[in-house]
């Protein structure tokens, strides 16, 4: 498979986090498929959408109507498929949404609710039960980059998800770079920075399939904006980006999409 050919795969996620509405929500996909409407994507480039919970059908709804190329996704997901989890949402309970994809282990969740290594696995076990597509995010802080920590660190986390999954399991699974010391900082890694990382979690993979490795489809998340974004994605080894604050408006969205064209 081509890296940075014509058949290359490009899959550009926006993580709306605790943002919009879900009337203000309806009102970004319309302006999307608005957008989308007027000039396709250019082939192989696919977007997916994570709203919050309580936007999800509203979401559904207003892609499926109106057969708006666009994937929804969700933002995150308990590990059990139910049970006395006051506040979750199951796995289960998206699959029935027909949510495509699902994050697991962003930056912000393994910080701020205290998700670890264990959990992680757990919740990525989970997705894949109930044939949806992970986006495992990993990634360093500042303090263990300028320790000389942001490979090991990175290595860690993707050995913790990964270990002694089978080709099937690999091959379903997206992997984003997120340095965390570049989420919502207005700070982003360089293309040198971003391909260098995710040539390393490349060979990361390869250790573990050599074949599904090549087509696993790496993103760069983190302070990415329509000014950046053609640089990132011309990186050979990022396939992507999931995209924060500048996924919240259509314009900005659509054109971080193209930017990989």
């Amino acid at each position: 498979m081509s890296r940075n050919g014509s058949g290359r795969r490009v899959l550009v996620s926006g993580n709306w986090k605790m943002n919009h509405t879900h009337y203000e929500a309806i009102r970004v996909v319309q302006k999307l498929a608005a957008l989308l409407r007027a000039a396709p994507l250019p082939d192989g480039t696919d977007i997916s959408l994570h709203p919050s919970f309580t936007s999800l059908r509203s979401v559904q709804t207003a892609l499926e109507s109106d057969s708006v190329p666009i994937a929804l996704g969700a933002q995150t997901c308990h590990f059990e498929d139910g049970g006395a989890y006051t506040g979750e949402v199951s796995a289960e309970m998206l699959s029935k949404l027909n949510v495509r994809y699902v994050i697991v282990g962003h930056s912000e969740r393994r910080a701020l609710f205290g998700e670890d290594d264990e959990v992680v696995r757990l919740k990525l076990d989970a997705v894949l039960r109930h044939a949806m597509t992970p986006i495992l995010c990993v990634g360093e802080t500042l303090a263990q980059r300028e320790a000389g920590m942001a490979e090991s660190t990175v290595s860690g986390q993707l050995i913790a998800a990964l270990k002694d999954r089978g080709p099937e399991a690999l091959g379903s699974i997206v992997v984003a770079y997120e340095p965390v010391w570049a989420i919502g900082t207005g700070l982003t890694a360089s293309g040198d920075d971003a391909q260098a990382m995710s040539a390393a979690i490349r060979r990361e993979l390869e250790l573990l399939d050599g074949d599904v490795s090549r087509s696993m489809l790496i993103q760069y998340g983190g302070s990415v904006t329509p000014a950046n974004a053609g640089e990132l994605l011309a990186c050979p080894d990022v396939d992507g980006l999931l995209v924060g604050g500048a996924s919240l408006d259509a314009d900005k969205f659509v054109s971080i999409a193209r930017s990989g064209r």
